[in-house]
């Protein structure tokens, strides 16, 4: 799936990796399939349970990878980025080849996705393992101008989607059928389906609700969240709310708390920027819902980071000290959840510029009434 960008993007990757060991003095980075080895080699290798990892040391680049698998790593980005290609049959020692040079005692950073059996095995070699998704943060969380580029066309992608919704819910049509619907949708615009969220009356108080087979009504609230992958492998992912038919008179207080919601994500949106730490943010969103009297029912983070990962660093919230920096793409998502009853949220993807941020997703924060398979703001 992963596009590759110019050969130079990867080497600068590569060369950043590199320079970081060095300085926080770890010996090597051992780093398993997934979303590194999209990011640093443009790879969706996939190996099973045999073992596979991009080797990094201050002073070397190596593949260690099954032979059978071997081939498409020569020809592709690794072969032309000075990375070594090392094959292993089955019956050798892979790990020996991987980690064999490195002393006892050596600090070795693994990727948070490695197998637990992979990191066991480094560990009982009398390496000392840390996480590299701590130890790297440094070169994923700033996106270079091409992942930017790429973040802003998943984000139209998405946006292209939402603006479909209000056609879709209808009282009398089930959550499935509306996501059989978005995930036709979804896929008109990316390569992959990622999530999709259709919470409607009390399932909207359940964040990660799915879907199911409850019947929508009018007047029901409904969440949507969304996200795909694009052929580059770069996620979208945005929340929109919605009512059927509209808010009836007895529930003026949704309308109410509504209003509240849209204030606390436009304040995230306002003060996110350049220097502002991951939990100030948190909590300037946090304070907005909670003086309004609804701090029970904001239950989760208010955001996370996207890229090549659906979810990444940073992570936007209480006890991450972490000074956010241009250049940085993560979700604004704060809700509110009424257990049993109904739930809203509203989520953007945001980078962040020289003096504030850029919101990759511009459809309205309204609560959408939906009329006859319309859209209208409540």
């Amino acid at each position: 799936m992963t596009t590759a960008f110019p050969l130079e993007t990867y080497t600068t990757r590569l060369a950043a990796v590199a320079d970081l060991l060095t300085r926080q003095h770890i010996d090597a980075a051992v780093l398993t399939p997934g979303a590194d080895l999209r990011f640093l080699l443009a790879s969706d290798l996939d190996t099973h349970e045999r073992f596979s990892a991009l080797v990094v040391t201050p002073t070397s680049l190596r593949v260690i990878v099954p032979s059978v698998d071997a081939g498409a790593l020569r020809d592709g980005i690794p072969g032309r980025a000075g990375v070594t290609v090392v094959p292993w049959n089955d019956g050798q020692d892979a790990l020996a080849l991987a980690v064999g040079d490195l002393p006892e005692g050596a600090t070795v950073a693994v990727s948070g996705e490695m197998p637990a059996n992979h990191v066991l095995a480094l560990q009982d070699r009398g390496l000392t393992t840390v996480n590299a998704t701590a130890v790297l943060r440094d070169v994923f969380m700033v996106k270079d101008t091409a992942e930017i580029d790429e973040a802003r066309r998943a984000g139209r992608a998405i946006d292209t989607v939402h603006r479909q919704v209000p056609g879709l819910l209808r009282a009398g049509r089930t959550e499935r059928e509306v996501a059989d619907d978005l995930e036709r949708l979804i896929l008109v615009e990316h390569e992959v389906v990622d999530f999709i969220i259709v919470g409607s009356g009390p399932h909207g108080a359940d964040p990660h609700h799915d879907f199911s087979d409850r019947v929508i009504t009018e007047g029901d609230i409904v969440v949507v969240d969304i996200g795909g992958t694009l052929d580059t492998g770069y996620h979208s992912d945005c929340t929109r709310t919605y009512v059927v038919g509209g808010v009836s008179d007895d529930r003026a207080d949704r309308l109410a708390a509504y209003a509240v919601l849209q204030q606390a994500q436009q304040a995230g949106l306002d003060a996110a920027k350049p220097g502002i730490t991951a939990q100030e943010l948190d909590a300037v969103v946090r304070g907005v819902i909670a003086e309004a009297g609804y701090g029970e029912y904001y239950t989760h983070r208010t955001g996370h980071g996207i890229g090549l990962s659906g979810h990444e660093e940073p992570f936007i919230i209480a006890g991450n000290e972490l000074p956010l920096a241009e250049g940085m793409a993560f979700s604004i998502e704060p809700g509110i959840y009424v257990p049993g009853d109904w739930g809203a949220r509203i989520e953007d993807i945001v980078v962040l510029t020289a003096s504030g941020c850029e919101p990759l997703n511009v459809t309205t924060h309204d609560l959408v009434a939906t009329v006859a398979g319309t859209g209208t703001q409540a």
